[in-house]
């Protein structure tokens, strides 16, 4: 008997179980700084609609002097319109109307709506397809136009926008009125059509 219950006793052993924790290598997984900041980036991306344009003016100060001429020349028409409609015997009259500068208020005033409104050509435009620059050269306006396969990075400061282009030349966005508000679109535009950017102000 009790060489038949020893091969029993072998029998009814437990088996052996396998491990909880393998010992497998995984393979590299990417950190969570490296999730995070993909994460971060593509809740950033903005796709505009085709029909969305985002126009910004320039800044009051490059306005200033347009401004200053504008506020020159209603008080010269003031003054002209007074002359024609008051008495003849003030020295306004006299100067204005009876000498005949009746033309060259004209032409002031002209001159000053002119210059306000060309003024304010200048600034940049976002697109869905593009960026568009409004300067202005010798007096006229010049556009300049970028799509954004033409861009290779975007590198951007607090308010400031720098364009490195595919044929290794840069291009600097002018000044603008919300300067802040331009280099935050153009982030998220930028991202969301795959472009590179640079943020030199976060990394001060």
């Amino acid at each position: 008997m009790a060489v038949m219950l020893a091969p029993m006793a072998q029998s009814h052993s437990q088996p052996e179980l396998p491990g909880m924790i393998e010992s497998a290598d995984d393979g590299d997984r990417p950190s969570i700084t490296e999730v995070n900041g993909t994460v971060a980036r593509f809740e950033m991306a903005y796709n505009p609609n085709p029909d969305e344009r985002f126009v910004f003016g320039p800044p009051i100060w490059q306005r200033l002097p347009s401004l200053l001429f504008l506020g020159f020349g209603a008080a010269v028409g003031g003054a002209a319109l007074l002359a024609h409609t008051g008495s003849s015997n003030t020295a306004l009259y006299r100067f204005i109307v009876a000498e005949n500068r009746t033309p060259l208020v004209f032409v002031i005033v002209l001159a000053a709506i002119a210059t306000f409104i060309r003024s304010g050509l200048r600034g940049v435009v976002v697109t869905r397809d593009g960026v568009e620059t409004r300067s202005l050269s010798m007096g006229f306006p010049r556009v300049k136009k970028f799509s954004w396969p033409q861009i290779d990075r975007i590198i951007l400061d607090k308010e400031d926008v720098l364009f490195e282009l595919w044929n290794g030349t840069y291009e600097r966005l002018p000044k603008v009125r919300e300067g802040e508000k331009l280099t935050d679109l153009l982030e998220r535009v930028a991202i969301g059509r795959g472009r590179q950017v640079t943020r030199l102000d976060r990394k001060r």
